[in-house]
């Protein structure tokens, strides 16, 4: 029997517009099908990909197979852009596919074909609410073709889990997945030899085959495939036990906060936002040396004094409540920077978060030390067939390449996008900015065209929330404080007059629906009100609107006192906010986008750097680890 994941790699020279036909030419044999008669083609069809691959014709019969199955199920029928995206994703790519152009609906052709053909499938997304919804929305497409779904979402039982995994479709996120790939490395160690587990059934009571959540890692399907495979990369995943060993005595986190507050910026100490660290210098040095001399314990050993300053440094500085983080029901919860969402059960490492936990004056956590860990990079190109869907993915189609061999395909919309880009406005400071923008939404709601603004922090998203309602303008705020309501707040934020407040890419894979004729007036109204370090990121915000050929707006209103200038223009924001003070009004063309370019592409350099530098660090450990003979 002929391989299909082998198969597969020989991508077909037939171009998109034959292979539609194609399916197309299936398609009154697939409406002629009685509902028992589906899974018996489906059977069929299933064989013969295993016989002779993913070839085309097959491929197409198939695909018709799953298109009927939809609109008999779901009442919706796949668009010829979505059967070319589903082709790109079963030849193993990357599908740049417009916000709003059915994702999740396309992902069910490369999985129930390769499902049908025998193959395990994972599809991938960022969150429990997207993996639990999608699930649900695309599991009567799977059952009609005799193929059972399973959904991973954080807190299910090991039980549970196994049997998901079990399932011929796994919905679930990148997270939950990595996290059981760890926690089976621990249950193996080094021992993965298929006839030593097998004998092992033979003497022991609860072998450890019997205890591994997942049976591999076949064929993933990756959504919002730039977040998770390049944005998330940046930091290692790490499954931890409690230490007894640790030094964490809230004593010594205080007194090391105390030694911090003591100390003066760019006399003792500087910070390098760009890369969210301090870095003391010799007069800080020289201060915690005198310091340590009336102090015992770990405060003799200088790498451990210095370690502990730099850290109460960046807890102080670099670590923010609303901005980095949250803090709920006495305990610390961390902000995905990315996505604008609470990071439930995870925990910065070195200390770092019990560190921020005395200094909000919470319970302390006990330090934890490492049993396992892998970068993302290295997890996902575990699998033996990988592909992704995103609407952002040209920016980062090299680092997609030479990561993960993965190659990137522009999908062409539906309908013609009637999306209008207005120019950015750069105003001097904050105040002037955020006036500028409360100005805007007042005119959009006034003429009864909805908002959305997104902010890149909770503190951002609540002051201008309370801006908005001093000018008696009704808001929505979603942040990570309303996470569970998410994307109710979101579906609704295209009806009449609507003024939507979001961090971020929160409701991101929601779709925004236009209320009765907010069309005829422009239809939503998109506000940036900073730029992200990355342009994918603003790029995800602007298609919240003129999605499936509405019309839309979008702009940016930024300050030359942003984060993002501070952090990576290299001072040319200062020149620029001198130059807008004097005009007291925004930049002129000419000038207003050269400082957001430099920084943003500054940030997304420094930001790949530090991807590649812990890929390498990640491949060094194994290659060390393997040697010694402990497990990942």
């Amino acid at each position: 029997m002929a391989s299909p994941i082998l198969r597969f790699k020989k991508v077909q020279s037939v171009r998109p517009g034959s292979f539609v036909r194609m399916v197309e030419s299936h398609g009154k044999w697939a409406e002629s099908l009685t509902e028992e008669k589906f899974r018996t083609e489906a059977s069929e069809i299933g064989g013969q990909l295993r016989e002779k691959g993913f070839v085309d014709p097959i491929v197409a019969k198939c695909f018709s197979l799953i298109r009927e199955a939809a609109v008999r199920t779901t009442g919706k029928r796949h668009f010829d852009v979505q059967l070319i995206g589903g082709r790109v994703l079963l030849h193993g790519m990357i599908a740049e596919m417009e916000t709003g152009e059915g994702k999740t609906l396309t992902a069910t052709l490369p999985a129930a074909t390769a499902a049908l053909a025998g193959v395990p499938v994972h599809i991938i997304t960022v969150n429990d609410y997207l993996a639990d919804r999608d699930a649900r929305w695309m599991s009567p497409i799977y059952n009609l073709l005799g193929l059972k779904v399973g959904t991973i979402v954080h807190g299910l039982e090991p039980s549970a889990r196994r049997a998901a995994y079990g399932a011929n479709i796994t919905y679930c996120t990148n997270k939950e997945v990595a996290f059981d790939y760890l926690k089976d490395r621990i249950v193996l160690g080094r021992e993965t030899g298929r006839a030593g587990l097998q004998v092992e059934r033979l003497y022991e009571k609860r072998p450890r085959v019997d205890r591994l959540l997942l049976r591999g890692l076949h064929f993933a399907i990756v959504d919002e495939a730039d977040s998770v495979l390049v944005d998330e990369a940046r930091t290692p995943l790490i499954i931890s036990g409690a230490d007894d060993n640790a030094s964490s005595e809230r004593e010594t986190c205080l007194t090391a906060l105390a030694l911090a507050a003591d100390m003066v910026p760019n006399r003792d100490f500087t910070i390098e936002s760009s890369s969210r660290s301090a870095k003391l210098l010799p007069a800080g040095l020289e201060k915690i040396e005198n310091a340590s001399v009336t102090l015992g314990g770990v405060w003799k050993r200088r790498h451990w004094r210095e370690q502990l300053v730099t850290q109460a440094l960046s807890a102080q500085y670099l670590y923010l409540d609303g901005k980095q983080y949250l803090i709920k029901d006495g305990k610390i919860q961390i902000i995905d920077e990315y996505t604008g969402r609470v990071m439930a059960d995870r925990s910065w490492e070195h200390g770092l978060h019990q560190m921020i936990e005395v200094k909000e004056g919470c319970t302390m956590s006990k330090r934890t030390q490492p049993l396992a860990r892998i970068s993302y990079q290295r997890f996902f190109r575990r699998y033996l067939w990988l592909s992704g869907m995103t609407g952002t993915a040209h920016e980062v189609a090299g680092e997609l390449w030479s990561t993960y061999k993965l190659a990137t395909a522009r999908i062409p919309t539906n309908k013609p996008s009637r999306r209008l880009r207005w120019p950015t406005q750069i105003h001097a400071n904050e105040a002037e900015k955020w006036q500028a923008i409360v100005s805007r939404i007042s005119e959009m709601h006034l003429n009864g065209r909805p908002v959305l603004v997104g902010t890149r922090s909770v503190r951002a998203s609540e002051h201008l929330s309370n801006l908005l309602t001093e000018r008696d303008l009704p808001n929505q705020l979603l942040n990570a404080r309303q996470d569970v309501i998410e994307a109710m707040i979101v579906a609704e934020a295209g009806q009449p007059g609507r003024i939507t407040v979001a961090t971020n890419m929160a409701g991101r894979g929601t779709d925004i629906v236009l209320g009765p004729k907010v069309a005829e007036l422009g239809g939503l109204h998109v506000i940036a009100t900073e730029l992200h370090e990355a342009r994918r990121i603003d790029r995800q915000l602007y298609g919240r609107c003129g999605r499936q050929g509405d019309p839309g707006t979008c702009e940016a209103i930024v300050s030359a006192e942003d984060e993002l200038q501070r952090s990576h223009s290299k001072g040319i924001w200062k020149m620029l906010a001198r130059a807008a003070a004097a005009r007291k009004q925004g930049l002129p063309s000419p000038l207003r986008g050269f400082n957001l370019r430099v920084a943003q592409r500054s940030a997304e350099r420094l930001h790949r750097r530090m991807r590649r530098d812990l890929l390498k660090i990640d491949e060094h450990l194994d290659a060390t680890l393997a040697f010694s003979g402990r497990p990942e």
